[in-house]
């Protein structure tokens, strides 16, 4: 135990634990009480005793302290945040910090640590909280005489604030005349629905002090993947829900701006960029197989295992050579809408397949005719061909010759065989890679891999054998897969807008059953019934970008020759040349760290498209105004003070903590009295002897005090 004495203190170290300590007290109080009731004169003197022997028990002593006074600490954070970099804040930032170092100095026993602030990763914004706690940290909380922030006052953890043992004060960068016009993107978004309308919400207002005269209009320019903008005006402070329909599948980059306006803070938030996935709502797929085999079921399995396809399935069920007389008309189980399907309703499908479908009167040349239009004006065929196609009754023999890119010799070769890739089947998107497939131990389908990214080897693939195939001769298109006697297997083109291919055989299944080994049969459907439906990645020439954070991954496929340099134009309209490496028969890459956020255009011959690094709008420049209100909780408990630095630099002065610590032109620091204990030094206050002659004196004289004050004794 101690107390607080002048310079010094007084301890207790007892002889005895405390708690016999005051079993003894207890008993001489006792004593005491008794020599009172008894009425012995001598009580008090007898009571002084009990004390300094008690005393004497607790072993008093002084203890002095030789003490080292510490410096005051002033921290000051700087705010180095991009918002900072707007017109002349960087050197008010620094005329406010050499004038705080100044003023600071030239005050006795104080010490200055600076830390500076810089943007958080990941579009945090300002993490001025963070600085300042983590400052506060590293230093010991009784010697901080205080906080001065250097900011615009935007910060974005204000959740993270400390406790402060001190003032803190905050000297705001910027100008009272300030104004700004932004634009921000309030909702988007993430995928949007091909051919619907996805809504986006977005917002112009203007901040600060706005001059008279300035348009309660704003021309909104809208661009979707670096195209033509279109220019729509739109009132300045309301929300504005827009419709917008995606162009393609894949990922559209909108971009949104609004002129600058003259003497508005800065532009950089006067543009926004929205990446929306486009994706399909569901596939309409016509599946109309000539007769049942053993493929079939491969072709259903494939279509329907997606839930996003609806499947209108039809199947001949009569064999040709059967002829009994029944009519055309009364073939099938259930009636044909012949008419529905390939006159009112075939543009409405997004693919249509003929499984060894063979002329039998059911399609008049006229619903052919239909359906070749419809391949003219953007829809796509799928040609799964058998031993009928180079028969009398076969498709080619109809006006769908005229899209078809082979003509049949007549001939079915029947003998095992294994597919190959050729040259540009290795190129081409739809089967780059596939030569990489290996079986599982039950001959399943190994994982498929991206197109730009499967892995190729030399020689023979590991296909188990197909033993049927349709001679055919190219007439146009890509041969991407050759088969018996090296003839063309798979055959894919382009007619006007829309796009057509050609399998020359009816055994893909064998791949399926794992027969030797099976083959990649699920991932060649898949790719080319996606390359059907016209999906953005399996491009013959495509160029693309993914960025990750600041690095931004520029990908080019082609089926011809190397590609040149990719052109990259930044958001400051600079422009370089990246050039590429080939990473896979015609696939070539690029990592290329972007020098800051923004949206990038990449152009490379015919091609190009364009990409956003980071944010929609970064939240440095949501709001640019410098306001000091965001700061107020931490600045209100030690009544600090919010003052603009285009007032002037404040001074500083050193006040107590009872009093405001800012007025006007001035702010306070409080001196904290901080030490360090050199030595101590203990002596006691009542040594052994003293305590002992002490109590023998006053026993002695309460003996004799009794003794004086004592009746005479008489005889009897």
């Amino acid at each position: 135990m101690s107390g607080a004495f002048l310079n010094g203190s007084i301890i207790f170290d007892p002889l005895v634990p405390w708690s016999v300590l005051l079993g003894i007290s207890a008993l001489a109080a006792a004593a005491v009480a008794i020599a009172l009731w008894r009425g012995l004169s001598g009580w008090w003197l007898r009571a002084l005793t009990a004390l300094v022997l008690l005393a004497a028990l607790a072993n008093p002593s002084f203890q002095r302290e030789d003490r080292a006074p510490l410096s005051d600490i002033v921290l000051i954070v700087v705010d180095d945040s991009a918002s900072q970099k707007i017109g002349d804040r960087p050197t008010q930032t620094a005329e406010a910090l050499a004038g705080v170092e100044r003023e600071l100095a030239s005050l006795a026993n104080v010490e200055t640590r600076i830390v500076r602030v810089a943007d958080g990763e990941g579009d945090k914004g300002t993490l001025l909280m963070n600085g300042l706690a983590q400052a506060l940290a590293e230093e010991p909380r009784s010697r901080v005489a205080g906080a001065i922030l250097i900011t615009d006052g935007q910060v974005h953890d204000m959740s993270a604030a400390p406790q402060m043992p001190a003032p803190v004060h905050v000297l705001l960068t910027g100008h009272d005349r300030d104004w700004d016009r932004r634009l921000t993107i309030r909702n988007a978004p993430a995928f949007g629905i091909l051919g619907e309308e996805v809504f986006l919400k977005l917002r112009v207002d203007d901040d600060g002090a706005v001059p008279e005269g300035v348009e309660p209009l704003a021309a909104l320019s809208i661009s979707v993947d670096g195209e033509t903008p279109q220019v729509f005006p739109i009132p300045v402070g309301q929300d504005l829900e827009l419709p917008v329909k995606l162009p393609h599948g894949g990922m559209n980059v909108l971009q949104f701006s609004i002129p600058s306006e003259e003497g508005e803070l800065t532009d950089r938030n006067n543009a926004a960029v929205v990446q929306i996935n486009g994706v399909r709502d569901r596939l309409r797929v016509l599946l109309v197989s000539g007769e049942p085999h053993a493929g079939e079921r491969v072709w259903r399995n494939l279509l329907k295992s997606d839930a996003s396809v609806d499947l209108v399935h039809f199947t001949i069920l009569r064999p040709p050579e059967k002829q009994d007389g029944v009519p055309v008309t009364e073939l099938s189980l259930i009636a044909f809408p012949t008419r529905e399907l390939f006159v009112a309703k075939i543009n409405e499908f997004d693919l249509i397949i003929f499984d060894r479908y063979r002329q039998r009167g059911i399609l008049p040349n006229s619903y052919i005719e239909n359906v070749r239009d419809y391949v003219r004006n953007g829809g796509t065929v799928l040609m799964a061909a058998g031993p009928e196609f180079g028969t009398a009754d076969s498709l080619y023999r109809s006006p769908l010759a005229d899209i078809l890119p082979v003509v049949p010799s007549g001939r079915v070769i029947e003998e095992g065989f294994k597919p190959r890739l050729t040259d540009l089947g290795r190129r081409h998107p739809v089967t780059q890679g596939l030569d990489s497939f290996k079986p599982d131990e039950g001959g399943q389908e190994a994982a498929s891999q991206p197109p730009a990214q499967a892995a190729t080897q030399e020689g023979e693939p590991q296909w188990g054998r197909w033993f049927r195939q349709v001679d055919v001769e190219a007439t146009g298109g890509q041969v991407v897969m050759e088969g018996a006697e090296g003839r063309p297997l798979l055959v894919l083109d382009r007619v006007d807008k829309g796009r057509v291919a050609v399998l020359a055989s009816d055994h893909a299944w064998l791949w399926g059953r794992g027969y030797e080994g099976g083959g990649p049969q699920l991932e060649l459907l898949r790719r080319l019934a996606h390359w059907m439906l016209k999906e953005p990645e399996l491009e013959e020439e495509l160029l693309s970008a993914t960025a990750k954070g600041q690095t931004i991954t520029i990908t080019r496929h082609t089926i011809g020759d190397q590609p040149g340099p990719v052109t990259v134009t930044g958001p400051d309209g600079k422009q370089v040349d990246v050039t590429l490496t080939e990473t896979a028969p015609g696939a070539y890459q690029a990592d290329w760290l972007a020098p800051g956020l923004g949206l990038y255009r990449f152009v490379q011959g015919d091609l190009k498209t364009v990409i956003a690094v980071g944010p929609s709008a970064p939240r440095e420049f949501e709001r640019t105004i410098a306001d000091g209100s965001i700061l107020q909780p931490v600045v209100e408990p030690g009544r600090g003070g919010i003052l603009r630095i285009e007032d002037g630099v404040p001074d500083i002065r050193e006040v107590s903590a009872s009093r405001a610590a800012a007025g006007r032109g001035w702010i306070g620091i409080t001196p904290r009295g901080a030490y360090i204990t050199q030595d101590v030094h203990v002596q006691p206050l009542l040594p052994a002897w003293a305590a002992l002659l002490m109590a023998a004196l006053l026993a002695v004289g309460a003996w004799m005090w009794e003794g004086r004050r004592s009746p005479t004794m008489r005889p009897d």
